[in-house]
């Protein structure tokens, strides 16, 4: 299997509702201080147009191989997708960049 980027997207109360409606709440996990956390996968293709579309982001290549600071724009529309196609694959990485 193709090596995967996590993007992880922070739970509140809101979200974790959203979450729970979807069938979901059981994806969201503890990251640490009772805060909980999504992970998305993304392929390294998908990897690397974030990081080419969005300039501030970067991938931590030394420690947890995440995407990390996608605008909250991003990561806000593909939360939303997430709960709508009840998915957290690569999949709805690209339906997130092609919209």
């Amino acid at each position: 299997m193709a090596e995967t980027f996590p993007i992880y997207i922070w739970i509140n109360e809101e979200r974790l509702a959203k979450l729970q409606q979807a069938g979901l709440s059981d994806k969201a996990e503890e990251a640490f201080a009772g805060l909980k956390r999504l992970k998305v996968e993304a392929t390294e293709t998908q990897k690397d147009e974030l990081l080419k579309r969005f300039p501030g982001s970067k991938c931590d290549l030394s420690t947890t191989r995440s995407i990390e600071l996608l605008p909250r724009a991003f990561k806000d529309k593909l939360f939303d997708l997430v709960v709508q196609h009840k998915r957290l694959d690569p999949e709805i990485v690209d339906i997130a960049l092609r919209s």
